[in-house]
């Protein structure tokens, strides 16, 4: 029985394992492949975080992106100049560094020195519309010195532009293109701008048009030392969002579409991302643009100061009983901080109630204001908080609102400039003059050798004693120019020639 019983299971179990085996065989040879779709992304609504006041805000990118594509436009510019030395003369010098090492980058393509014979330049940029009748704001950097602009926008639609006016301390320019009715982008309020929130960065870079990355806000009032003009105003918003070549011009928006800043520099040693992009913030646009369109060029308030951002360092260095706070270390001639009753020493700690703890703050809360303007300022005066209303000057140490024509012809050559002093005037044996304090992107960089420190002393054969005069002989001109003058330490007379 027993011997039954064994021989029974063992024939059932083989019978199993048969089926089984044959039963797998059978289901991979004949088992679809299978391949399961979902009709949408379930997280993507999912993701939230949290506006000014507690309220909840989907994080959906995607429609930010369709809010703010169409206002976001490519800006190409031509330029016919000399060039010079190692190819890189005609881009911006402050931007050459972060380019310096690529074979080819979007703002200016670079060719071979063809011996000082003119020849087209190329850049690309951003930009972003801002009125609906064709105003477009983008970096001065993307348009300096162009011959030609072209705006395309997100639809492919291309037109030609007219610069209505450039702020190099800035690095920021306002185009127009001939159309109405376009989409654009508002500007917000870049003060309630919060360290670590959201924000997405849409431009063009590397010509790969209407290009999204986004990232957080990583830093603010941030000074890199890239504009390096004598009021240059840098306090920059930081990013990692991806930025690159091309970029420049365009948006970096908040997460209800709100233009916080235009993208303006990155920080590489490569001139590609490499984790940090800068945008000058929309308070500062804002100012900008409203000063180009009422008065045709900017008015800057300043306050006629030398000053340090306060830290450990200093404040052990100057005995201060604060960390924060930026130190005026000297009154400059005709200051309007002076005149109001500030005294080097002093820690100025905020303008008109909003914080200055550091030097390009400062500078950006300055910048929002015009010649003639009266701002609070809180100072601590060695321990003791006092509070002066200044009347703030413009950077000839007066009220007066500058003229456009003027900033215009003196915007033109490119550089800044000064009436000849009386001492060195006669010790120059010369009548009066024009000295040339600094040049930057402009004509005189583009098409002449001039150097800083050149005494203009005539125009055309016609003699300038001042600056004025140099503006009245350049105001009218067409065509070409002949400037003539003295070098302090170089022997002889220096002739340069450009066109108007």
């Amino acid at each position: 029985m027993k011997r039954i019983i064994l021989s029974s299971s063992i024939a059932a179990f083989l019978i199993s394992a048969l089926t089984l085996s044959i039963y797998h065989f059978w289901m991979n040879e004949t088992k679809p492949f299978r391949i399961d779709y979902v009709e949408a992304a379930p997280a993507s609504r999912a993701v939230y975080t949290l506006g000014n006041n507690g309220e909840t805000i989907p994080l959906d990118f995607t429609r930010i992106a369709e809010g703010v594509m169409d206002a976001v436009v490519h800006v190409k510019s031509t330029s016919t100049a000399v060039r010079r030395g190692n190819g890189l003369q005609e881009m911006p010098e402050p931007f050459r560094d972060f380019f310096r090492d690529q074979p080819l980058d979007n703002f200016f393509f670079r060719s071979p020195n063809n011996g000082g014979q003119p020849m087209p330049q190329v850049g690309t940029g951003s930009g972003v519309i801002i009125n609906a009748d064709g105003y477009i704001v983008t970096n001065n950097h993307v348009i300096a010195d162009a011959d030609d602009v072209e705006v395309t926008l997100h639809d492919n639609r291309s037109y030609k532009a007219t610069v209505v006016g450039t702020d190099p301390s800035t690095d920021l320019a306002l185009l127009q293109i001939k159309e109405k009715n376009l989409p654009t982008i508002p500007l917000v309020n870049s003060d309630d701008v919060k360290v670590g929130e959201w924000v997405m960065a849409v431009g063009n870079p590397f010509n790969l048009t209407s290009t999204v990355t986004a990232g957080i806000v990583s830093a603010k009032g941030r000074n890199i030392n890239i504009l390096r003009e004598q009021f240059a105003v840098e306090s920059f918003i930081q990013t990692d969002a991806a930025i690159n070549p091309g970029n420049s011009g365009g948006a970096l928006v908040n997460l209800n579409g709100g233009l916080i800043g235009i993208n303006t520099a990155i920080a590489s040693n490569t001139g590609s991302y490499a984790g940090y992009g800068f945008a000058v913030p929309a308070n500062i646009v804002s100012k900008v643009v409203e000063d180009m369109m009422k008065f045709g060029v900017v008015q800057r308030g300043v306050l006629g100061v030398l000053i340090r951002t306060v830290d450990g360092q200093l404040a052990r260095e100057k005995n201060l009983n604060l960390t924060s706070g930026v130190y005026v270390d000297s009154i400059l001639a005709n200051s309007a901080a002076g005149a109001a009753g500030i005294k080097p020493g002093d820690v100025i700690l905020s303008v008109d109630d909003v914080a200055a703890n550091t030097s390009p703050k400062l500078q950006e809360l300055i910048a929002r204001h015009r010649p003639g303007d009266v701002v609070r300022l809180k100072v601590n005066r060695k321990g003791v908080e006092k509070t002066f209303d200044v009347k703030l000057n413009n950077r000839s140490g007066n009220t007066n609102i500058v003229k456009k024509e003027e900033n215009e012809i003196l915007s033109i050559l490119g550089g800044e400039f000064e009436t000849l002093d009386e001492k060195l005037a006669k010790k120059l044996d010369l009548s009066g003059g024009v000295r040339v304090k600094s040049i930057h992107a402009g004509k005189l960089r583009r098409s002449t050798q001039m150097q800083e420190g050149f005494i203009i002393t005539k125009v055309d054969g016609k003699s300038v004693r001042k600056v004025e005069d140099l503006v009245d002989a350049l105001k009218d001109k067409k065509g070409g120019v002949m400037l003539e003058g003295v070098y302090e330490n170089i022997p002889g007379t220096q002739f340069y020639a450009f066109g108007m």
